[in-house]
């Protein structure tokens, strides 16, 4: 698509180091794209964005639409285009997986990915609010709140991210979930597919902005923590 990004503020590396202080405001966030993820305010939950709104899902409730002086510490967001949807069902984690790959353009491009329908069963997590010092994402991980739901209908946002930005990003397929009643969302842990409609949009661009403040800027970051991404990406151990 000529022009259109995949826009997203921070890095993954630096919440793994701790260093997630700042945030991008809700408003900007949602003035730069109608789709996408993030996480809450000092990783206080889960945040899905589609339609236009921000939704955090915390320990706090039920899932709600955020404030716009809301900040999120880590976002990958793009307008979501109008392309074709393709009929997927009685898909596990890793046939879902296999879906969003043949559905791909390009290896090296970054694609946005939506599915809406019925999955069959899902397990999402919620990480709790941290206090300062801010501990690094492994430790926050160690106590996150997994549920499990069956036959739920809802809708999958995420991202399909090239193995070269792993650290930016997270590499591979990085999804959220949200309920089409509100009733859950969070990070996706693992699914079953039902059945339901699959998007995929190629992204040729990509814009990065980071944080300045100053635990980001004292932080120095090396990327040397792939096995630790893996382990908080599907809720493992990290040791």
């Amino acid at each position: 698509m000529p022009g259109a990004a995949v826009t997203q503020f921070a890095v993954l590396d630096a919440l793994l180091a701790g260093a997630y202080e700042s945030g991008l405001r809700v408003s900007e966030a949602c003035s730069v794209g109608d789709f996408g993820l993030g996480c809450v305010d000092r990783l206080g939950g889960e945040v899905v964005i589609f339609d236009a709104q921000a939704i955090e899902c915390t320990l706090d409730g039920p899932p709600a639409v955020m404030r716009d002086d809301e900040r999120l510490p880590f976002a990958i967001l793009c307008r979501f285009p109008d392309v074709p949807a393709v009929g997927v069902r009685g898909r596990d984690m890793a046939g879902f997986a296999a879906s969003v790959d043949e559905a791909l353009t390009s290896r090296n491009l970054f694609h946005a990915v939506r599915f809406d329908g019925v999955l069959a069963e899902v397990r999402v997590r919620v990480t709790p609010r941290q206090q300062f010092p801010l501990p690094p994402l492994a430790e926050v991980t160690e106590h996150q709140v997994e549920t499990v739901a069956t036959a739920i209908r809802g809708t999958l946002v995420g991202f399909w991210t090239p193995a070269i930005y792993q650290g930016i990003a997270v590499a591979g397929l990085h999804l959220h979930f949200l309920s089409d009643d509100r009733s859950l969302g969070g990070h996706v842990l693992d699914l079953v597919v039902d059945a339901g409609d699959l998007r995929v949009a190629a992204f040729a661009r990509f814009d990065l902005r980071l944080p300045t403040d100053d635990r980001f800027l004292r932080t120095e970051l090396t990327h040397d923590d792939d096995h630790r991404i893996v382990a908080v990406e599907r809720g493992g151990a990290t040791g």
